[in-house]
């Protein structure tokens, strides 16, 4: 008896899976074909080099000061070699809180992403969900990041079909 049940709830689940309506989509594939995130993704590559420039620049510096420091300490008194240590140290320690404040987590860099990225991913998902509550699919898998997809029928593929939704196409 517990194995006809079993038998029927197995099938009952297998006939649910085989019902749903799925899609998938290309995220990477759909930002890649769109004006305004190639624009976007331009702006945020800018202002990334322009602080790595200026990063690389301190950084020039700082080496130049260590290399000066270097070949002066043996003529410096102990006041003066404790002076410049206190200088480099103060001008890595700088440079390094530079460094996290334009690159690190949640820094200058993630804060611009999010003002230039996020509102055209926002409105990828925005097509996207509602190219699915039209055609009534059960899911929308992303092929690009995240899932894993070892096969995938290209018919079912409907980037396409979001970039037509974004008038991209």
């Amino acid at each position: 008896m517990k194995k006809i049940i079993l038998l029927v709830f197995s099938l009952g689940v297998g006939l649910l899976a085989f019902s749903q309506k799925y899609a998938i989509i290309d995220t990477r594939y759909i930002l890649d074909k769109m004006p305004d995130y190639k624009e976007a993704q331009k702006q945020l590559d800018d202002v990334a080099a322009g602080w790595q420039k200026d990063i690389d620049t301190r950084q020039t510096e700082l080496d130049n000061m260590y290399k000066s420091y270097e070949a002066e300490q043996v003529m410096l008194s102990d006041e003066l070699k404790k002076k410049r240590e206190d200088q480099l140290f103060n001008k890595e320690k700088d440079l390094r809180d530079l460094q996290r404040k334009r690159f690190g987590f949640e820094g200058d860099l993630f804060k611009k992403r999010q003002e230039l990225i996020k509102p055209i991913q926002d409105k990828v998902y925005n097509a996207v969900q509602k190219m699915a509550v039209s055609r009534g699919y059960d899911f929308v898998l992303d092929k690009s990041e995240g899932i894993t997809i070892i096969f995938a029928d290209p018919k079912l593929d409907k980037s396409e079909d979001v970039l037509k939704e974004l008038g991209v196409r």
